[in-house]
């Protein structure tokens, strides 16, 4: 299904494929060669979503872009199923397996493999041919690839990556009435779409 939103729809090459249950929203491109699969849905939000040639986004994967995290999967890329890929930059020739999520401001270098359930965090850069073990946490930068029981480790690292800032726009006093209230409003945007 293709959405209008914000103004803008999703453009898909002739020579790509969109299956009939994926939903693509609004200021999406899917290029030449691209297969969007049942399930999944490519949202752009406020900010746009890009899919280079021959890639996969697998069943039930999310990709969303932000205003000031486009999300943009390079060419030859697998995305998984029930993946996550929110403002993240993927280079080319990337695996993101099922579960993986990236997060806004996240980079992630060309030949990556983030592996099953593993997690990229906020404004963390992944080097080129990284591999992240199956789920384990990848924070900072530059990244440091850390084991999940090394929480406070991973925290340490995080605290100062500011994830409320970078994926609400709010400092850490905001409650959490306060913060959906806003999200409310700015996914209250949806009301206008309309199918294409």
């Amino acid at each position: 299904m293709l959405v209008s939103h914000r103004g803008s729809s999703p453009q898909v090459h002739t020579g790509a494929y969109v299956a009939p249950t994926a939903v693509l929203i609004g200021d999406v491109t899917v290029a030449d060669g691209a297969r969007i699969l049942h399930g999944a849905v490519l949202t752009a939000e406020d900010g746009e979503v890009t899919v280079g040639e021959n890639s996969i986004v697998m069943e039930h994967a999310l990709v969303r872009g932000r205003a000031k995290h486009p999300a943009r999967i390079g060419s030859s890329c697998m995305v998984g199923p029930h993946a996550h890929v929110n403002g993240a930059d993927v280079g080319d020739e990337v695996f993101i397996a099922t579960g993986a999520s990236l997060f806004p401001g996240s980079v992630v270098g060309n030949g990556s493999e983030v592996r099953i359930n593993a997690v990229v965090q906020v404004n963390t850069r992944l080097e080129p041919g990284a591999v992240v073990p199956i789920g384990w946490v990848v924070v900072g930068d530059p990244a440091s690839i850390l084991p999940p029981e090394q929480h406070d480790r991973i925290w340490e690292i995080q605290r100062g990556l500011d994830f409320p800032g970078t994926v609400y726009g709010a400092d850490r006093t905001t409650t959490m009435a306060e913060l959906m209230r806003g999200q409310s409003e700015f996914y209250g945007a949806h009301r206008g779409d309309r199918e294409i």
